[in-house]
């Protein structure tokens, strides 16, 4: 009898899985609605100083572009601080993979670039989920 809340094994291929894609998408998913609720909050939050920074770049994007930039950075941010606490469990060194994938995560935006994230960190057995 196999144990449904095992991990699955890892294939040899540098490949993220379909599974890994499809829990990456499922965390978007529910970042999203977890940016909805905070968009109908009736109580605005504190603004940080990178605010204006952040709105002159939003400019020119529709509300579902920025749900979807937001729910990935979101997901983005989860995902580093799965990787510090590894890195503080561990006393691992930070790997070039996870730098170079969150690089192109930071310039690119979009979902292939954030299951890369989550897959070289999946590599290193750093994801809890």
């Amino acid at each position: 009898m196999s144990d449904s809340s095992s991990r699955p094994r890892r294939s040899a291929s540098t490949e993220p899985s379909q599974n890994l894609t499809d829990r990456v998408l499922a965390r978007v998913r529910d970042a999203a609605v977890a940016v909805d609720r905070h968009t109908r909050a009736t109580r605005p939050r504190v603004r940080r100083r990178s605010e204006p920074d952040r709105q002159s770049a939003e400019v020119g994007r529709t509300a579902e572009q920025l749900r979807e930039a937001r729910s990935l950075r979101r997901v983005f941010l989860d995902l580093g601080s799965c990787y510090r606490d590894y890195r503080r469990r561990t006393g691992a060194e930070v790997s070039p993979d996870v730098r170079d994938a969150a690089y192109r995560f930071r310039k690119e935006l979009n979902v292939t670039s954030l299951v890369a994230v989550a897959a070289s960190l999946d590599q290193l057995e750093a994801l809890p989920w």
